[in-house]
């Protein structure tokens, strides 16, 4: 007959005080956001455009696109989240989720607007100009 499995105690516990320090961690990254939005999109717009890796007709409408992002983010459920990023998830080891739901909504819907002229460099290089920004603003 089969053994019956029986969690460890001690590992629900550790896989618990886990996942509840990520949730704080997310919780807390979320609130910032919320404080810093409106600098933060204009400074990862201007980055963009400085790095050369966006090129467009108007910074207002790029800088308001970043923002409305942003914002769908702070009202965003996680799965809403995870969906967005779920092609970029691999990028690179560890990311920051606040910087990759934003590179996947430049990479896959930003591209199409009408006041960008072309995007140049990799997924890998706009995220991590966006994660350069976002680390500053909300370090996690």
């Amino acid at each position: 007959m089969g053994r019956e499995y029986r969690p460890n105690v001690r590992e629900s516990a550790v896989i618990s005080k886990l996942d509840h320090a990520k949730e704080n961690q997310r919780l807390s990254a979320m609130n910032l956001l919320r404080e810093n939005i409106e600098p933060l999109s204009d400074r990862v717009a201007m980055k963009l455009i400085e790095e050369k890796l966006v090129e467009t007709t108007s910074l207002q409408d790029l800088e308001r696109q970043i923002l409305i992002c942003l914002q769908k983010l702070l009202a965003a459920e996680e799965f809403e989240v995870q969906y967005q990023t779920a092609n970029l998830r691999t990028l690179v080891p560890r990311p920051n989720f606040i910087s990759l739901y934003l590179t996947a909504f430049i990479v896959e819907e930003l591209i199409d607007h009408k006041s960008i002229v072309e995007m140049y460099g990799t997924d890998e290089d706009i995220y991590r100009c966006v994660d350069r920004q976002v680390s500053r603003q909300i370090p996690v």
